[in-house]
């Protein structure tokens, strides 16, 4: 969207200079039937020029964007104005740019959710500083299927991580029997003091929708707003932060697992293949099961501990959740999943309700 934005943006600032050509008599341009003055002139350039710096900055300088944009609809209707009988179309047009401006302002301005996301994390970026190497002494207690996976993995050697920065991309429904919807999302976490926060963007029926999950603390929210105005979900509360510390542990087995030497993390070996975990945050415990193959590659993460959001956010329900992984490649210099899914297990019928693949992971750095 952002894309066909910036073309018509563009598109809008190529008509501009027609009237500069009138006012200077660069061609002959009969069908405009009002004179142009030379002043007025410099006002259809110089919409010209904000209209495409307006249509560059939305992609270089999210947070302010619209302000040129503003700009520029203002010098193109002082230029439009004495002209009107040949120019009134565009002012249709800055009709429409200016609705985009709203949105934008909306959903990138200093009140937006991802301006939010933003400031909690340069609230919360780590000091990576002279941070030790992982050694083969901190795999000693854990269970052989882990120390496996974290050799697979390439952490022994590395740095521990102090934090994790992940971009992703995917699709994402509100149920099984819903329509899919195109997702981009990044996330930001760290470990002492744990914290994650996640925020996406999606599209429904073409509105955009923009959500971001909070986990600080002893305290979770989720707030999911569609077209940057209208608050569709939300949901905070005991029961939130609770499927987010199952979440956050998720975070930690799948993008991070060099943080499984930790050893508040209690470990309980099932069998050659598969271990328990009870992982602690904040005062809440969690259980979740990590199954493995015969590479020592993690291919699930099993927990009856997490709470499905109903649609509205007000409900909640406590359901057995999966997330099934697989497609390893290299990050750097670990090995990590690619891609997978987060499953409910309900009653009804098991389904996927998110599908992710990982464009990006960074260790020990703030996102830029």
């Amino acid at each position: 969207m952002a894309t066909a934005f910036a073309i018509l943006l563009v598109l809008h600032a190529s008509i501009h200079p027609l009237g500069a050509t009138k006012a200077f008599g660069w061609a002959d341009l009969s069908k405009l039937t009002q004179s142009v003055s030379q002043a007025q002139g410099v006002l259809w350039l110089a919409a010209a020029l904000l209209f495409t710096v307006t249509a560059t900055a939305l992609f270089v300088w999210p947070r302010g964007w619209w302000l040129i944009g503003a700009c520029a609809i203002a010098v193109s209707m002082l230029a439009i104005i004495p002209s009107w009988a040949d120019a009134r179309a565009g002012a249709g047009v800055n009709g429409i740019v200016a609705l985009g401006l709203v949105l934008g302002c909306l959903s990138q301005g200093p009140s937006s959710l991802r301006a939010e996301y933003e400031a909690d994390v340069a609230g919360h970026a780590s000091d990576a500083t002279a941070a030790s190497l992982v050694t083969e002494a901190d795999l000693a207690h854990l269970p052989p299927p882990v120390q496996r996976y974290l050799h697979v993995a390439g952490v022994v050697g590395q740095p521990r991580v102090s934090s994790f920065h992940v971009r992703m991309h995917g699709r994402i429904r509100e149920g099984a029997q819903h329509r899919w919807m195109p997702l981009r999302a990044e996330q930001y976490n760290t470990v002492r003091p744990a914290a994650r926060l996640f925020y996406l963007t999606a599209a429904m029926f073409a509105i955009p929708v923009h959500g971001y999950h909070r986990y600080v603390g002893a305290s979770a929210s989720m707030r999911v707003k569609a077209a940057a105005l209208v608050t569709v979900a939300a949901a905070h509360g005991p029961e939130m932060t609770h499927g987010e510390t199952v979440t956050l542990f998720n975070d930690m087995c799948v993008m991070a697992p060099a943080t499984l030497i930790d050893p508040a993390i209690k470990w309980d070996a099932v069998d050659a293949r598969t271990t328990r975990a009870l992982f602690t945050n904040a005062g809440y415990t969690i259980s979740a099961d990590l199954a493995f193959n015969d590479a020592g590659e993690l291919t699930n993460f099993v927990s009856g501990d997490r709470y499905q959001t109903q649609p509205d956010g007000t409900i909640m329900r406590r359901l057995r959740w999966s997330t099934p992984v697989g497609h390893y490649r290299s990050f750097g210099a670990v090995r990590l999943p690619s891609a997978g899914q987060g499953r409910w297990h309900d009653p009804e019928g098991e389904y996927a309700y998110i599908e992710l693949i990982i464009d990006d992971v960074q260790y020990n750095v703030a996102p830029r």
